[in-house]
């Protein structure tokens, strides 16, 4: 740390453990500093209480020290939460509920000091760390992009353990500390401080600085800080309307029995986490601090051992394993620096592909399309993106109009000379792809990297057309490609790793996760979302209702139902896309004569509005017309939703297992990442493998066997499942 920033030297220094330092400068502040040595952030690891205390003990004892700042020794991170990995050592919940009360007392200890502490925030300051802020006396956050705020412990099925729960409501309200706890959401230094979560924003240059006249302020008792004073309010009417709802017994019941619907309505009861944080938060309210206390640290306890959680946390880790993933085995692989992208095509996957080079990766973009018309459409996409960031406020205008002039657009490949990977996202026609490889071949360097974003169509068919088809591979990015986290990077056998590494390096500076497999027919989420869709349709066909199938899906997790992703994938898309598929696996991914039919009638869903649902009226209602089309009247006894769902969902569970068992996949990791991120498989599920594992192998297999005898060799279980069922093997063993 360097105290040369608040204008003074320090005049002793207590030495602590790696993570802390304390030094006092010659006006009586503590400088408390966190720095874990060797880590690109702070966290909190199973050291951190100890030292913690320590410092505390030298702040209580020593005379001389006024008032504390607690800061970062890191630019970008104050503290972004606990490690948690040390969650994996917790054996039940009864361990995992005293390190929640160890941390309490701590934080409670610091809360309770006799001098005035004041947290300058810089960087994520998240979880745990935020909970460590609420217990100082006040807060300072720099205005800077990457100072972010917020609680998302709930993203990982747990819930606050160290007294985020109980301090955020009372600093905030209870309806604003709810939205921040119940939905992990981050917020940015001014809207901090407009919720009173921080006193004061200030630029990164004198934060320290801010936060030691506040610390002295304090001090002098020029202010109690925000811990003691009126929750900010922006208006008078929403000060009436928060009083009402807050300061009363009938208006609390009645705000928490609406949370409680909502968290419900949200989570459709797949998610504890919420839930438990909301009973937290009541009980501190309705019974005071210590009632509170108690509850957080027994339901984070409860919390820790949960299954969800457990799957929650194991697609932590997996996310993070990929970031360091190059993509290849060879660790020498070094990947090329991609300084300008080429996108052949400007349409909606086109244009999104351009906006994340520019507004995300900060790479100048060429888009290539074949007329003036089509070059607009790609660049008014990519503006209209920038627009809503700058409505939502998560740009300025000025930064809108710097990542914009990063685009450009052309009607034949002049500029195509220099750019280093070329990205093609033009409809599926094999015999156009050919021909826009070749022109890309004629015209950028030998060096120039060459992905298609093709779905399913084979990249070494693809890559037949090339003169050099070791630059070949597949980027397959998923609609809308600003929203969608995954991206699929496909290689054959000739692709050079180099190649791979490069485009998995992209990806990430994309702002995608990215899992790498090998060369085939749908890769992996095209074809595992192929048997699973078909499935659906085959039910169609029983006369289940659609939206019987559509709400036992999404009963079982899915964001959406296979049919409603039908009419946003489109019926005539996928009716192409399955005549490839089934060329591929013959039988096992015939389709179901349904979509032929739909197809035929004209029918391609959303984007024509003729579907198997009606759109354009205040709520999207079924197309009873469907039934007719395709020659079957709906029952009105449809199967339970459980045997519906479990059927459409272990299609595509089935089919990952193959895809493993064939090395389409690298791993059951890229499985289940792939198809949580890429299809909305249910992330408190885990992914198809930790569900495998947590249903017992043997048992699906046996599931599978009596739906083949019910419904034909479809459902025949994959190889790698009947090996996994005879040997007792797991995907994830313990």
């Amino acid at each position: 740390m360097s105290t040369v920033e608040t204008g003074a030297l320090p005049t002793a220094v207590m030495p602590t453990s790696r993570a802390l330092t304390c030094s006092i400068d010659e006006r009586g502040i503590a400088w408390v500093i966190l720095d874990v040595v060797g880590e690109a952030q702070n966290t909190l690891n199973p050291r951190f209480s100890g030292e913690l205390e320590d410092v505390l003990s030298r702040l209580e004892k020593d005379g001389s020290i006024k008032a504390a700042v607690l800061a970062s020794g890191k630019p970008d991170s104050f503290l972004a939460g606990a490690d948690v990995t040390m969650l994996k050592g917790l054996r039940n919940a009864k361990e995992a509920e005293e390190l929640s009360r160890s941390g309490q007392r701590v934080f409670d200890r610091l809360e309770g000091l006799p001098i005035p502490v004041v947290a300058a925030i810089q960087g994520a300051c998240l979880g745990g760390g935020l909970e460590l802020a609420l217990a100082c006396r006040a807060r300072v956050a720099a205005e800077d992009p990457k100072t972010v705020l917020g609680v998302p412990e709930v993203q990982l099925g747990l819930i606050c353990g160290a007294g985020g729960t109980q301090r955020l409501p009372r600093l905030i309200g209870i309806g604003r500390a709810l939205e921040l706890l119940l939905t992990g959401k981050h917020v940015k230094p001014r809207k901090a401080q407009s919720i009173g979560l921080v006193d004061e924003t200030c630029p990164p240059s004198i934060l320290r600085e801010v936060a030691a006249r506040k610390a002295l302020s304090l001090a002098a008792g020029a202010g109690p800080g925000t811990r003691a004073r009126r929750r900010l309010r922006p208006s008078a009417r929403s000060k009436l309307a928060e009083m009402a709802l807050e300061d009363n017994p009938l208006g609390r019941t009645i705000l928490f029995k609406k949370a409680k619907k909502n968290v419900l309505k949200k989570t459709r009861g797949h998610y504890p986490a919420p839930l438990r944080t909301l009973e937290a938060v009541r009980v501190g309210i309705e019974k005071g601090a210590q009632a509170g206390y108690a509850a957080e640290a027994r339901l984070f306890g409860e919390s820790v051992v949960d299954p969800v959680a457990k799957n929650l946390i194991g697609l932590f880790f997996a996310q993070t394993a990929l970031k360091k993933d190059s993509g290849v085995d060879d660790l020498n692989v070094v990947p090329l620096p991609v300084k300008k992208v080429g996108v052949l095509g400007g349409g909606l996957m086109g244009g999104g592909i351009a906006y994340a080079s520019a507004a995300v990766a900060k790479i100048p973009v060429r888009i290539k399309e074949v007329d003036d018309a089509g070059v607009a459409r790609g660049l008014l996409h990519v503006q209209g993106l920038l627009d809503q960031r700058v409505k939502r406020r998560s740009i300025t205008p000025l930064e809108a109009q710097d990542m914009m002039a990063l685009v450009s657009g052309t009607t034949d490949f002049s500029g195509f000379h220099g750019v280093d990977l070329v990205i093609e996202a033009v409809f599926e026609d094999l015999e156009l792809k050919h021909r826009l490889l070749k022109d890309v071949e004629a015209v950028a360097t030998a060096g120039c990297v060459y992905a298609s974003n093709t779905s399913t169509i084979p990249i070494s068919k693809i890559a037949e057309a090339s003169s050099r088809p070791e630059m070949a591979c597949g980027m397959h990015f998923f609609s809308p490609v600003h929203k969608m986290p995954l991206l699929e990077v496909i290689v054959t056998p000739q692709t050079a790793p180099w190649v791979t590494a490069t485009a998995v390096a992209l990806g990430k500076k994309l702002g995608k996760t990215v899992i790498v497999v090998n060369d085939g027919p749908g890769f992996y989420t095209s074809r595992i979302l192929g048997p699973y869709m078909n499935e659906a349709t085959f039910l169609l066909a029983e006369g289940v209702p659609i939206e019987v199938i559509d709400k036992a899906l999404m009963a079982w997790g899915f964001p959406v139902g296979p049919l409603t992703l039908l009419d946003e994938v489109g019926i005539d898309v996928a009716f192409k896309a399955g005549k490839v598929m089934q060329s591929a696996f013959a039988a096992r991914m015939t389709t179901p004569p349904v979509i032929a039919r739909l197809a035929e009638d004209g029918r391609a869903g959303r984007k024509n509005q003729k579907g198997f649902y009606l759109y354009g009226g205040k709520e999207k209602r079924p197309d009873e017309s469907v039934y007719g089309v395709v020659g079957v009247v709906p029952t009105k006894r449809p199967p339970p939703a459980e045997d519906i769902a479990e059927r459409v969902a272990l299609q595509m569970i089935n089919e990952a297992a193959r895809c493993l068992g064939e090395g389409i996949l690298r791993s059951p990791r890229d499985g289940d990442i792939g198809a949580i991120f890429g299809l909305g498989f249910p992330p408190f599920r885990g992914g198809p493998f930790r569900w495998l594992d947590s249903e017992g192998i043997r048992e699906v297999v046996a599931r599978l066997d009596r739906l083949a005898q019910a419904h034909g060799p479809r459902y025949e279980a994959a190889p790698i499942l009947r090996d996994y069922a005879r040997s007792g093997k797991e995907f994830y063993p313990t």
